[in-house]
C-alpha cells in the first residue's frame, strides 16, 4: 500500500476477498479483523467504488452453517459499510484441484434450497448496510432476492473510473454464466502463498513456494527470468476506448 504512486498513471480497482474462514481453509491469510482494517484503509486511499468486497466462495459444512454465514457476513458488512459499494458472492464449485485440497474438510454439497436461503439472508444484510450484492458466474437466477448477475471484469465500472466509454464484448472464452468482458490475465498458477484450500489456481504447494522464491523484481516475468531459449511473442493489443473524448 506504500507503492500506490506506481499506479498513478492507471485506472484500476481491486477485487478484495474477505471471508473470515480462518486458518483451516485459509492457512496464511491474516485474521479477518486485520484484513478489514486493510480494506478500510485501502478504501480511504482510493475511494469505495474502487474496492469490491468478495465474500466467496460460500462453503457449507457442519461448522460453516447458514447461520454461521449470516453472522460472519453481517459482522464484516458492518465494518465495511461506507467503505465499499458492492459485494460479490458465489457458491463453491468443486473443481478437481480444490476438491483434492479440501479432502480433509467435510463440506456439504449445497442444494438449491440452501443456496436460496443463504442468498436471501445475505441480501437483506447487505441492503441494511448500503452494499449492493451481486453474484459471480452463478447458474441460479437470484434477482428476485435483490442479487443481480455481476461481472468481475466490469466495463461499466471501468468506464466510471476511467471516464471513457468502452467498446468491448463479453469474454467468449469464459463459461456462459460469466458476464465478464474480454481481458488479458497476467497472473499465473501456483504463485499465491495464502494457500486457500478452495483455490483452483494452486495445485502444487511445493511449486508455489519455488515459484514465489524465484520472483525477481527486475524481471519482466511474474516469477523467474527470461532464458536464452525462450521465445517472446508480441501480443496484438488495441485500445477498447470507444472515443478519445472523456465522458466527464
Amino acid at each position: 500500500m506504500d507503492r500506490f504512486n506506481m499506479l498513478q498513471d492507471y485506472s484500476f480497482y481491486f477485487q478484495f476477498t474477505l471471508t473470515g474462514y480462518g486458518q483451516r481453509l485459509e492457512p496464511n491469510v491474516p485474521s479477518w479483523q486485520e484484513t478489514v482494517s486493510t480494506f478500510r484503509n485501502l478504501s480511504d486511499m482510493i475511494g469505495k467504488d474502487r474496492v469490491i468486497w468478495r465474500y466467496d466462495p460460500i462453503i457449507l459444512s457442519r461448522q460453516l452453517t447458514i447461520e454461521y454465514h449470516a453472522d460472519r457476513f453481517e459482522e464484516i458488512a458492518r465494518h465495511l459499510s461506507g467503505k465499499t459499494g458492492r459485494c460479490v458472492i458465489s457458491f463453491v464449485d468443486m473443481y478437481k484441484k480444490p476438491k483434492r485440497n479440501m479432502a480433509s474438510v467435510p463440506i456439504i454439497e449445497i442444494q438449491m434450497e440452501q443456496m436460496i436461503k443463504t442468498a436471501s439472508i445475505l441480501s437483506r444484510i447487505s441492503s441494511k448496510y448500503g452494499i449492493e450484492l451481486t453474484s459471480c458466474a452463478e447458474t441460479t437466477d437470484l434477482e428476485q432476492y435483490g442479487i443481480n448477475h455481476g461481472k468481475c471484469i466490469d466495463d461499466k465500472l471501468i468506464e466510471k473510473i476511467s471516464g471513457f466509454t468502452l467498446a468491448v464484448k463479453k469474454d467468449s472464452t469464459q463459461r456462459s454464466e460469466c458476464n465478464c468482458v474480454k481481458s488479458v490475465d497476467i497472473g499465473a498458477y501456483n504463485t499465491c502463498v495464502h494457500e486457500c484450500l478452495y483455490c483452483y489456481a494452486n495445485y502444487n504447494y511445493n511449486r508455489v513456494h519455488s515459484n514465489y522464491a524465484s520472483h525477481d523484481p527486475q524481471s519482466p516475468l511474474l516469477f523467474g527470468k527470461i532464458r536464452p531459449e525462450d521465445k517472446i511473442h508480441e501480443r496484438k493489443a488495441e485500445s477498447c476506448r470507444k472515443a478519445q473524448t472523456p465522458l466527464f
